[in-house]
């Protein structure tokens, strides 16, 4: 049975490779407190394990799955990245690319001190830095240094190794130094500074940051003496615009009507209203009852998910916004920004930039008349944009293909780097003008976790047989090396931060998670500060890292 298995598996590597995710992937979702040592990482020891039945599968296969992802990946962080770059997160950019310069040459310095030749080093980079994209690139690199076929698989299968024996503290340790060093080491109250920056911004300080958005529906007999009686429901709304207060329906007599902006209100009116509790109260503090009416009150308040694209809305706060007409009867619940659809607090003073995703609540005719003003309802369950999907891949592609030779060394973005930038350029321009390229977020899901595993199962599969000889020549020591190259860029980022760069005590750490691309030190510093402050610090540097840490790949293959 055991013969037939092994058989099977050489002959059809495709099944040795939906193996190797099948068992890999499931392994890394494991967490303990929050930590676990990620997919990435159990898939590749998988395949490496599988890989010890000598199962040969084209490479080619990797690259396919690998341009994929990087599409994703640029997709995802265009808006973000291009923002950082070029307008009012500037700084926390440069201190992104500042830390990802320490992250490199951390591991040329280490690199150099060990002695590794170039496959060992690159992945020692890439390991260290959990930047898989930059696998991939590095691997395409040493490809083309024109070295023959037997050092050019060794070389590959040194990277694998030490991408490998690096990636576990990769992951595990920026999430240790900056949730659980960092507010020691800089001497941050993490959940009192998080309070302090909400009272700044605006709201209760109360950590949750919510308090400005939140509202309740009530229902209110209005009586003889009411101000509202004989005037229309707009007019009442617009007296009301500081306070954010709209009317839904209104039950006269036996009959149940909505409440237009032309209604004008009655005595014996019983309506619906949603507001916040202190705005309701005063507002129906004379001439009203407060009742109880279950049929006005079941009213669905789903939010709708609205993209901003207006310039208008651009770079203004939730308090400016407010003011606006095309914002007046309705609320905002959440905002997801970044690539990762992180949750950023809704506070006053929160500024709300291109390509935030808005859930908004209120009457129907109201959101419809707010969508065209702030952007487009966001569709993400409607078909991709195959064409220009996998057009932008191709010509990015082609554009990466060309070498340029410096001395003996040659350069070249390499097709990988070129589809990365095409991706950027894509999910950029779809934020501003979202008339094609459409990608839901589903599908950039896919592409991102399935392509990537199966990426590094194929490259786990190639490595198995080298990993053991490879383990034995190069034995703790590359452990031990990879930590060292994780751990000091994101101490020092830590420091530069808070006092170098002067970011908020509330936002410093929150920087320092995207910088170092650890997503889940940031869930975990939200949880510690229970609060979502420190999300407005990580987007940004998440984003150009994310890129610089890929490119990174090249880099190193070309230093050493």
């Amino acid at each position: 049975m055991w013969d037939w298995l092994v058989t099977a598996l050489r002959e059809h590597p495709a099944i040795a490779l939906f193996l190797t995710v099948a068992i890999g992937y499931p392994l890394g979702t494991f967490k303990y407190r929050g930590i676990s040592v990620g997919t990435v990482a159990t898939t590749l020891i998988v395949g490496i394990v599988i890989g010890q039945l000598d199962i040969e599968i084209s490479h080619n296969v990797a690259t396919v799955f690998f341009l994929l992802f990087l599409f994703a990946i640029g997709y995802r962080v265009g808006p973000q990245f291009v923002r950082g770059v070029a307008q009012d997160g500037a700084l926390q950019a440069l201190f992104a690319v500042v830390v990802c310069v320490m992250t490199l040459g951390t591991a040329y310095v280490v690199a150099r001190l060990a002695g590794y030749d170039v496959g060992y080093s690159a992945g020692l980079f890439a390991g260290s830095a959990t930047a898989s994209s930059a696998l991939g690139l590095s691997t395409s690199a040493i490809q083309n240094l024109g070295l023959s076929a037997d050092a050019t698989r060794s070389m590959v299968g040194s990277l694998s190794t030490a991408f490998a024996m690096t990636y576990i503290f990769g992951t595990i340790g920026p999430i240790l130094i900056i949730s659980q060093v960092g507010p020691w080491l800089l001497r941050i109250d993490l959940p009192g500074v998080c309070r302090a920056y909400e009272k700044r911004m605006g709201g209760t300080g109360h950590g949750s940051g919510n308090s400005w958005h939140h509202y309740i529906m009530r229902t209110y007999r209005l009586l003889d003496d009411s101000p509202q009686i004989g005037r229309q429901v707009g007019e009442v709304e617009a007296s009301e615009v500081h306070s954010r207060c709209f009317f839904d329906q209104i039950r006269r007599g036996e009959q149940v009507i909505a409440a237009h902006e032309t209604t004008v209100l009655m005595t014996g009116d019983i309506v619906s209203v949603a507001g916040t509790r202190g705005s309701l109260r005063q507002m129906f503090a004379v001439g009203a009852e407060e009742v109880e009416d279950r049929e006005l009150l079941a009213v669905p308040m789903g939010g709708v998910d609205v993209v901003v694209t207006k310039r208008a809305f651009d770079g203004k706060t939730l308090a400016e916004l407010a003011k606006l007409e095309p914002t007046h009867g309705i609320f905002l619940t959440r905002i997801r920004r970044g690539a990762m659809g992180d949750d950023i607090p809704i506070l006053p003073q929160t500024a709300i930039h291109r390509g935030d995703v808005l859930t908004l609540v209120g009457r129907p005719q109201r959101i419809r008349s707010s969508i065209g003003a702030i952007g487009r309802a966001d569709f993400s369950d409607d078909e991709t944009d195959v064409f220009v999907v996998f057009l932008m891949i191709a010509i990015g592609a082609l554009i990466g293909v060309p070498v340029l030779m410096l001395g003996s060394v040659p350069l070249t973005l390499s097709m990988a780097g070129g589809v990365l930038f095409a991706g950027i350029a894509a999910g950029w321009q779809r934020s501003v003008h979202p008339t094609f390229g459409n990608v839901p977020r589903q599908v950039i899901w896919f592409m991102n976790v399935v392509g990537l595993n199966l990426f590094i199962g194929v490259t786990g599969i190639t490595a198995g047989p080298s990993f053991v000889a490879g383990v034995q020549q190069v034995g703790l020591s590359l452990f031990l090396w990879g930590m060292i190259v994780t751990s000091v860029p994101v101490t020092l980022g830590l420091l530069l931060g808070k006092y170098v760069f002067r970011f908020d005590d509330a936002l410093v750490l929150g920087c320092c998670a995207g910088a170092s691309t650890s997503t889940a030190a940031l869930g975990l510093l939200s949880d510690r500060a229970k609060s979502q402050v420190p999300a407005l610090g990580y987007t940004i540097p998440y984003a150009v890292s994310n890129t610089l840490l890929t490119i990174g790949g090249i880099i190193i293959v070309s230093l050493l």
